[in-house]
């Protein structure tokens, strides 16, 4: 048997089909999921089901296994079973597990982004409104999620013109003594310098309060009044404040692509497969308005129904966000009852899932719909193109097929400090993000050895080991390996390879000329002597950019850990004093070269400061005086 060039021998299949009958001796009939592992743990496929033995069995009749299921169970050597009390909950579980494990045989969504939320603080006089990314916190109210930075950013924007809300964060107000330039240009009240009472910023909470919520009518017509009755009074300040109110009010309603009146809190999925691959373009309305939209594009889904996609799609999108009470599909899933018991269980509320057929909801849906496949037809051009530049990259390199995962590593340090490696990842998708890597350099004695270094590096990306998480980390080998470097950085890599026993991988080093000159770059290889490809050849401008890409990680990184080590304060390295006292003695003198120059007696002045820490920090800074 043959699977996308893959031979399977018969042998192969048996050992699979015998680890799986192992497994049934143990495998009970009810509710759970089953994970398929191979020789190394890693995990190869993750399911459900309602009777675990009678799922698991139909594994055993390889005949009449697809070739993807033929592949997969070929390469199976053992199986790990949790049960669960219900099939929803096996539904959930499988999700959650697919989604942590990214197994190689399911459908998966790539979606490495977290959804911004707009976030209103509760306990504070004067609640700053904002954006959040990421886990929850305690005291906050939040709306969303919105599909991108610059949606939520376009509402902050005409939240702020409409509610003067503050945005700056606790600390920044308390340290203010004037208005910044938000309240300058009419985007804040100013609470920080008192131009507003706290009774008045209620009022502006509440109201965006009930904005947020949907309650938008009321508010309109009370503003409206409110713009009336300060004109009459001859307040003709305060009515243009209030006019320039209504007006920004206005244009956040009407802001969005689609703004269903029939909507109130809906998410709308629509799924477009072409050519072996799929789209699923996502619209979040809330309270009446459009959050806008995104395109995400799961993978393994070539043999997939549309059906079975979408089903997969929506368990592991819901994994760490809460779905809304409605869910509107383009197609019909697998399911259906299932799923929805199943996010309805994960929600704590009722989630209702439909596939309209008429009306405004039917038009939505087919508005999502064109957005998918649209988002498909760019993307499968952008990938024609990556393919023709993948194939011609296997001819320069003398490769029998296009690579299909290309990584590449560079080094970053100033003197040997704060030394990283990195590993990105490229292939006909492009580049792959989530695969991206660092190594913070341990092992390297003499600062700067770049040679050192990058033997660090291979040996951890490649050594061989039976750890499971290690093995899933890195499961697929690269069908090319280049390295930024020139002869030696390849002797150097080409050695590690060797003693690791690493086989298959076309390892490739660039360098650039003697000039240092970006287009003369020269290549090293194992069967071809160091060459050069012509000036404005695209398989040199590709290969540029992988290296390119490596260099900004490999930099960003860097500075990332050396902006940590920067703030970190010389109190961090005492003993004994924790973030509550080193916040006190911070407060106190100002700085940590403050602290150092105070006496035993100025110390125990510092709010919160005993006598026996003062000793503590005193000695710190000053070891050989007696105290």
């Amino acid at each position: 048997m043959s699977i996308s060039g893959v031979k399977i021998t018969a042998a192969e299949l048996e050992s699979g089909v015998t680890a799986i009958r192992a497994a049934l001796k143990t495998i009970p009939t009810s509710p759970g999921v089953y994970r398929m592992l191979d020789a190394k743990g890693a995990v190869l496929y993750v399911g459900k089901a309602l009777n675990l033995k009678n799922r698991v069995t139909s594994y055993t009749r390889a005949a009449q296994l697809p070739e993807r299921l033929a592949r997969m169970v070929s390469m199976t050597r053992q199986m790990e079973i949790v049960t669960t009390a219900s099939e929803a909950d096996a539904l959930l579980l499988e999700a959650n597990y697919i989604k942590r494990m990214k197994p190689r045989f399911n459908i998966l969504l790539r979606d490495d982004k977290s959804y911004p939320w707009i976030m209103l603080s509760e306990n504070h006089p004067f609640p700053q409104v904002s954006k959040q990314r990421g886990k929850p916190k305690k005291d906050v109210t939040y709306w969303g999620p919105f599909a991108s930075a610059w949606s939520v950013n376009q509402t902050l924007n005409l939240i702020q013109k409409s509610f003067l809300l503050r945005s700056c964060t606790d600390s920044e107000m308390a340290s203010r003594t004037r208005p910044c330039l938000l309240y300058q240009i009419k985007r804040c009240s100013a609470p920080c310098v008192d131009r507003i009472t706290q009774e008045d910023y209620r009022v502006l909470v509440a109201e965006v309060r009930q904005f947020l919520s949907g309650k938008s009518t009321h508010l309109r017509e009370t503003l409206a009044t409110e713009m009336a009755e300060a004109a009459q009074a001859q307040d003709y300040e305060r009515a243009a404040m209030i006019r320039d109110r209504i007006r920004a009010f206005s244009g956040l309603q009407d802001s969005g692509v689609i703004n269903p009146a029939s909507l109130h809190d809906a998410d709308i999925f629509a799924i477009w497969q072409d050519a072996g691959q799929c789209c699923v373009e996502v619209f979040f309305i809330r309270a009446g308005r459009n959050n806008g939209n995104r395109a995400l594009f799961p993978v393994q889904t070539d043999e997939e129904s549309q059906a079975d996609i979408l089903s997969a799609f929506l368990l592991q999108f819901y994994d760490s966000k809460p779905p809304p009470e409605l869910i509107l599909l383009n197609q019909p899933l697998s399911e259906p009852t299932l799923v929805a018991s199943a996010l309805s269980k994960a929600a704590g509320h009722r989630v209702e899932i439909l596939v309209p057929q008429r009306g405004e909801k039917r038009s939505v849906v087919l508005h999502a719909e064109q957005n998918a496949r649209e988002a498909l037809g760019r993307r499968l051009a952008e990938s024609a193109g990556t393919q023709h530049l993948l194939s011609e990259t296997a001819r320069v390199f003398r490769l029998e097929t296009p690579p299909e995962r290309i990584e590449v590593y560079d080094n970053s340090h100033i003197s040997g400090r704060h030394a990283y490696g990195v590993m990105i990842v490229g292939g006909p998708e492009g580049f792959h993000r989530r695969d991206y890597r660092k190594f913070s350099i341990k092992s390297v004695l003499t600062p700067g050895d770049d040679y050192a270094m990058m033997r660090e590096v291979m040996e951890r990306r490649f050594r061989k080991t039976n750890d499971a998480e290690a093995s899933r980390k890195y499961a697929r080998m690269p069908d090319i390996l280049l390295i930024d470097g020139g002869q030696g950085q390849y002797n150097i890599v080409r050695k590690v390879l060797e003693e690791l026993g690493v086989e298959g991988v076309k390892l490739v080093s660039i360098a650039k000329g003697p000039d240092r000159d970006a287009g003369r770059e020269w290549f090293f290889t194992d069967d071809q002597p160091p060459f050069q490809l012509p000036e404005k050849d695209p398989v040199l401008y590709y290969l540029q950019r992988l290296r390119d890409e490596a260099h900004r990680f490999a930099i960003t990184t860097h500075r990332a850990s050396r902006s940590g080590a920067i703030r970190k304060s010389e109190l961090d390295r005492i003993e004994g004093i924790g973030p509550v006292r080193k916040k006190a003695l911070l407060a106190h003198f100002g700085s940590a070269r403050a602290v150092k120059q105070a006496g035993l007696a100025e110390l125990t002045q510092a709010k919160g400061i005993n006598m026996e820490t003062a000793r503590l920090v005193f000695s710190h800074f000053h070891p050989d005086t007696e105290i």
